[in-house]
């Protein structure tokens, strides 16, 4: 399945492009990876993916162990028109307590276990034959001597009688075995029977064989003699004469563990089969797959919290993480590669590894690269940048050749236009919560060059911010509002203590205050927040 690497929820430009660079990167060292995303992109990044022309990653909406996780049983179906005894003895030689009926596209029709075929032993029709030709020669090891044909249907009879006690009684729907009774044999051929077997491999007058082709019977010898061939002629029936295609239960591959497990819980069967969405069979799992299951592998970039990750991270398998927020709760079982520098962006760590692995870097990655930097940095404005992300932007411009002041402008409009977005949009684009000291924390922000239309609907946004804040429990829900062009941001908010904000940013606590040069959350607002929630205790 590979390796599945995302940013966090709500991504931004830097989560999707350091994805999508890493993915390339991994790829170029031969790992199976696929860059992902966790929800819909912004207007910024589908901007800059087109501006590169890169296809957007894939959404990935968990990453919960499914059935195809499992590490399943993989046994071919067969047709139905396959022998009993021919599935008997492939059950009895790959060991198989169950097989899987499939039709020539393997699409999934049915199942049969040992105990179906036990119990067709023991209850099945004894008096009717239905099957191929070719099923009867193969199971019977038998020497077609006249005749032949593709299916054969009809009434069972082992003749051990005179002659004359079946004169008249038979009719072209019988299937009749016997030895080297020539006038049983003379009398089928009469009544122009559909099938003669013929056992012990005996070897019949050449004017029988010639009735028989005269009269359109057919004749099959058989080396076993009348008792054994009495006893295995209904194994040559179809399979599906005894298949079961009522009360199965079987799994899609996109079904979730915890679902599985509830079904097998409530039921007895042991092996359950496995299907794809058009119903192609895929295999088995029962209980002992489900005690050790795989799991899916993932990479991390741009963040190390559950809370801003996948729904279900805690069943996969985390293989790295490269970052360059603060230390978050994310725990492994295992040591696992850590990268986390303080630098204003994951694009920059991307660009070091590409360098570090002395890899080319292709045009539309090492422009994903510089788009996420400046991004991330708003173009070196924020106080998160060091010199080691401008360094990289003035090196990956070699390869992209780009007006970076027109470009850096051109993304920033793009991704700050509002127009068209509902007030939960806006909000949602780029929220992320934290626990400071206790305290649940709800942080959104905005980066916009239209502050006019956010003020516009001022009491919207605040009767919005007191829902989710309601609805979260957050002691507070805080939207930062910034102006690129101004380097400060405007702040409404929710809090259940206002002296918090007064502490953090020194300024008065009413909605839509300016904050002068605070632009960055991860950098300025999240450290100030705990600084000011500590200066009040």
């Amino acid at each position: 399945m590979g390796i599945f690497i995302f940013g966090h929820k709500n991504p931004d430009t830097d989560s999707v492009a350091s994805a999508i660079a890493l993915s390339h990167l991994k790829q170029q060292l031969n790992h199976d990876t696929t860059a992902c995303v966790l929800g819909n992109l912004n207007k910024e990044t589908s901007f800059i993916l087109d501006f590169f022309q890169v296809e957007p990653p894939k959404l990935l909406m968990d990453v919960k162990t499914q059935v195809m996780d499992l590490h399943h049983d993989t046994v071919l179906g067969i047709p139905p028109t396959t022998s009993i005894l021919h599935a008997y003895k492939l059950m009895e030689a790959q060991r198989l307590e169950t097989l899987a009926i499939v039709d020539d596209e393997n699409k999934f029709l049915g199942i049969v276990s040992m105990k179906d075929i036990a119990m067709g032993l023991i209850k099945g029709n004894f008096e009717e034959l239905k099957t191929s030709f070719e099923n009867i020669v193969s199971d019977l090891k038998g020497i077609i001597l006249t005749g032949g044909g593709s299916e054969v249907e009809g009434k069972l009879s082992v003749i051990a009688y005179y002659y004359k006690s079946v004169e008249g009684a038979l009719s072209e729907n019988d299937i009749i075995i016997v030895g080297d009774r020539y006038d049983i044999i003379e009398c089928a051929v009469d009544s122009k029977v559909k099938l003669i077997i013929l056992t012990g491999g005996m070897k019949i007058p050449k004017k029988y064989i010639q009735m028989a082709t005269d009269n359109n019977v057919t004749i099959l010898s058989t080396p076993f003699d009348t008792y054994y061939t009495s006893k295995i002629i209904n194994q040559c029936n179809y399979i599906s004469t005894i298949m079961r295609t009522k009360n199965i239960i079987k799994f899609n591959h996109h079904d979730y563990l915890d679902d599985v497990k509830e079904a097998m819980g409530n039921t007895h069967f042991r092996n359950y089969p496995v299907v794809d969405d058009y119903n192609t069979f895929i295999g088995f799992i029962n209980r002992k797959h489900i005690m050790n299951p795989g799991k899916k592998k993932v990479i991390l970039v741009d963040h190390n919290e559950y809370a801003q990750s996948v729904e279900g991270l805690k069943e996969a398998e985390i293989m790295e993480i490269i970052d360059h927020h603060k230390l978050g709760d994310i725990a492994t079982s295992i040591p696992i590669s850590f990268r986390n520098s303080p630098v204003g962006s994951t694009c920059t760590i991307i660009y070091q590894m590409y360098r570090e692995n002395a890899l080319q870097i292709p045009y539309s990655i090492a422009g994903l690269l510089l788009s996420g930097i400046i991004s991330d940095t708003l173009y070196f404005k924020s106080p998160t940048t060091t010199k080691v992300d401008q360094d990289a932007v003035a090196d990956l411009n070699k390869i992209v050749k780009l007006n970076l002041d027109t470009y850096a402008m051109d993304v920033f409009k793009a991704g700050t236009s509002l127009e068209g977005q509902s007030i939960e949009e806006i909000f949602y684009k780029d929220f992320k919560e934290f626990s400071l000291e206790g305290n649940r924390v709800g942080l959104s922000q905005v980066f916009t060059l239209d502050i006019e239309d956010v003020f516009n609907r001022k009491d919207e946004f605040i009767l919005f911010i007191d829902k989710v804040s309601n609805n979260s429990n957050h002691d507070l829900t805080l939207l930062i509002i910034t102006d690129i062009l101004k380097e400060g941001s405007y702040l409404l908010f929710r809090c259940r203590n206002q002296h918090i904000i007064s502490a953090a940013f020194h300024i008065e606590p009413y909605q839509g205050v300016f904050v002068q040069g605070i632009v960055s959350r991860k950098k300025q607002v999240v450290p100030q927040l705990l600084e000011g929630i500590n200066s009040l205790k």
